[in-house]
């Protein structure tokens, strides 16, 4: 069974093509015009799916099918994400699908980053805990089936990928914040300097990433900038550590709760080299498996679209062609 699928949620554009579990061909075009403004522009982003979409699904079906006929079914994501993002995708998606009358799968892009561990992580098995980190979500999740998923704890403010771009904009760096912090952490201090590891008390499993935000804010104005430059590594170093901390912290309370011996790690966050190396580590000592997807998966793409798409197809679910984007669309718990 083939599936096309599309992701046009936020500032990635990609189109990818699987069949079954094996990925003929996933492109991705990262839109590098919001960095100039640090952070996505949602209307930059619609124009731009709107000028790629087509180029690159005819790169898609020409590398890898040729036919676009052979393809059993369409799916696309339709929320959560940026509403004009997700209306390009949704659209052009279903005139594919009412043109050539296949089959249309609505995928939800929360479930996707979960179901994409399954196409590199050959032995991954239900039940397994996920903790989802990426520029909006925040989210530990208890997955007992397809499509079965209980919601353990969540960030109460920003997501962790918002911490690292909003860390990264006070410091003075580019964006996205994530991948720049990871790479100036890896030569400095750790303990440089105390940043607070927030503990809530409506949830021991819930997150929150405001106050090590307006830490690293106040650090700035009360050392400036020059002081910044001079410390960037261990600055980061520290506020990476911290945050990396506070996920580790949870997640183990979360998996101690539910008794779960499989951990897999989601979203583009999941990417981070200290978060994998800690995650190991400690998972390890306490003999509970890690999964992460390789980087291609972790940021967005329609590799996990096709295949979230495929496991919903082959299992009889197809979606309506009237059905609408859903920016803030939850995972269904």
């Amino acid at each position: 069974m083939i599936v096309l699928g599309i992701e046009t949620s936020c500032d990635e554009t990609s189109v990818a093509i699987v069949d079954k579990n094996n990925v003929l061909i996933n492109i991705v075009a990262s839109q590098i015009l919001h960095r100039e403004y640090g952070g996505v522009v949602p209307e930059f982003a619609s124009r731009e799916h709107i000028r790629l979409i087509e180029v690159i699904a005819r790169d898609a079906i020409n590398g890898a099918i040729k036919d676009i006929n052979r393809v059993d079914g369409i799916a696309a994501t339709y929320g959560p994400g940026l509403m004009g993002a997700l209306l390009v995708g949704l659209s052009f998606a279903k005139g594919i699908a009412c043109t050539l009358n296949k089959s249309f799968i609505a995928v939800n892009h929360i479930e996707a980053h979960i179901m994409v561990n399954f196409l590199s992580c050959y032995d991954l098995k239900y039940p397994f805990m996920c903790l989802l980190v990426s520029g909006g979500h925040t989210m530990l999740i208890y997955v007992e089936e397809f499509r079965k998923y209980k919601l353990i704890g969540r960030s109460v403010d920003d997501a962790v990928g918002e911490a690292f771009d909003k860390g990264s904009r006070i410091l003075g760096l580019g964006y996205p914040g994530g991948p720049i912090i990871d790479k100036l952490a890896a030569s400095g201090i750790k303990d440089f300097y105390p940043f607070p590891r927030a503990k809530l008390k409506s949830s021991e499993f819930d997150f929150s990433f405001s106050g090590i935000k307006t830490s690293l804010l106040y650090l700035v104005k009360k050392k400036g900038m020059n002081w910044v430059k001079t410390n960037i590594n261990h600055i980061c170093a520290s506020y990476q550590e911290a945050i990396i901390e506070m996920l580790l912290t949870n997640t183990i309370k979360a998996i101690e709760f539910t008794g779960v011996d499989k951990l897999v790690l989601a979203g583009g966050v999941a990417a981070n080299s200290r978060l994998r190396e800690m995650f190991n580590t400690e998972l390890k000592n306490r003999g509970v498996k890690l999964y992460y997807p390789p980087l291609e998966y972790c940021t967005d793409n329609a590799a996990m679209i096709a295949y979230t798409g495929y496991e919903m197809l082959k299992r009889g679910y197809t979606s309506p062609l009237n059905i609408s984007p859903f920016p803030n669309l939850k995972l269904g718990i």
